[in-house]
């Protein structure tokens, strides 16, 4: 009884000193008719603590074996109560339940006067689906960020799958990660890496050997709010899902940007995924139109798209998904070889100019996130020439 008392403190191992006797409860000693006997060595007829050890023998009586129960009862309980004031100092927060501490990062209020912001936006790139081309977006609608002249850091949150870096081709240069800004093994400049060839582009790379349950609510709040005071806009890359890193990622955004393919599955998983945003993130928590605060705003990016199947009804057209999703579209990708090539060789591929059709029109989506008025290109089927009919 006393060794199982003592396998659920938190203690590994209690010591009880009797004069020269000592006893070991330790979790490394089963439970069993050998719990119950406790071997002595020498008689000095002394007591300890209220436990006198006047007998030699192999066996503690009944009463002995009771009073060195309340003894470890004793010993044991401030321990416990110690660790339990400690848990309860301990602020902890909850997805979708109301603060129980003030927010480290500034409200959101404060970011939509547009006038005046007091610190950058956040936008979270994500997705119900995987593979649907988020961290493609998200390097190349960071890319264009900071080509129009707004810094930016983009923030891969796809802890132990990171893939970011090689999209930007900086793999080689990642030293420290996110999770080591977490933990406090390095600061947030030592961890953020400088894109040479784009200025005014940095990336904070997620770790490739932890676990997304490294990632907390007050850690990453306390991250993003030096990133916002750093940058003008933070573009977070989501993992798919509604795991643990996504759902991190959306709880602080004030921005979402929903990424699907032109199929059902994909649009069925982005539908869930704005109900989340719109019921599970800090905007949410506080209360839309309360102190000022707007809901978070959602659009859509289209990718992989194909006028031509789209209009054969081979696959989903811009206002079926429109009129499933319900959301504003901020931009189409088209379908193109050159994603695939661009990610081989460490590019974004907004970077291969206007003349290319992905790149241009995720050049359009940036201006359009902008608040640019332009038309969706790359939206209906090129004409067929006349020879391409006859051979093919």
């Amino acid at each position: 009884n006393i060794l199982r008392h003592s396998s659920r403190s938190p203690i590994s191992r209690s010591i009880l000193s009797v004069s020269n006797h000592v006893c070991f409860f330790s979790h490394d000693v089963p439970p069993g008719p050998r719990a119950r006997h406790i071997t002595t060595h020498r008689h000095t007829g002394t007591s300890c603590g209220g436990l006198t050890a006047s007998t030699v023998g192999t066996t503690t009586s009944k009463n002995n074996s009771s009073i060195m129960q309340q003894n470890c009862r004793s010993l044991l309980q401030p321990l416990q109560m110690q660790q339990n004031q400690q848990r309860q100092q301990q602020p902890h927060r909850h997805f979708a339940s109301a603060p129980t501490h003030p927010f480290v990062l500034s409200h959101p209020s404060e970011v939509d006067n547009t006038q005046n912001p007091t610190r950058g936006r956040i936008i979270c790139i994500t997705s119900g689906k995987g593979g649907v081309g988020k961290t493609t977006s998200a390097a190349s609608f960071a890319t264009g960020l900071a080509k129009r002249g707004r810094t930016t850091c983009v923030v891969d949150f796809d802890i132990g799958l990171r893939n970011l870096d090689i999209h930007l081709g900086v793999e080689r240069r990642v030293v420290f990660d996110f999770v080591h800004v977490l933990t406090g093994e390095c600061t947030l400049n030592q961890a953020l890496i400088k894109d040479k060839k784009v200025e005014g582009l940095s990336m904070l790379a997620a770790s490739q050997t932890r676990d997304k349950e490294a990632l907390t609510m007050e850690g990453v709040e306390k991250v993003l709010d030096q990133l916002a005071e750093k940058f003008d806009y933070v573009v977070l890359d989501s993992p798919a899902g509604i795991e643990s890193g996504a759902r991190h990622a959306m709880f602080f955004c004030d921005d979402a940007i929903v990424v699907t393919n032109p199929e059902l599955s994909s649009c069925r998983d982005a539908d869930k995924m704005i109900g989340f945003v719109s019921s599970r993130s800090r905007r949410a928590e506080i209360g839309e139109g309360k102190d000022g605060c707007a809901a978070v705003s959602q659009t859509l990016l289209i990718t992989r798209y194909d006028p031509a199947r789209a209009e054969a009804e081979e696959s989903l057209a811009i206002t079926d998904m429109k009129e499933l999703l319900g959301l504003p579209v901020i931009g189409v990708i088209p379908e193109s070889r050159d994603v695939l090539t661009c990610t081989n060789v460490g590019k974004p591929v907004i970077s291969m100019g206007e003349e290319n059709p992905a790149a241009g029109a995720y050049m359009d989506m940036v201006d359009r996130f902008l608040g640019e008025e332009k038309e969706l290109r790359f939206v209906t089927p090129e004409p067929v020439s006349f020879f391409k009919r006859i051979f093919g």
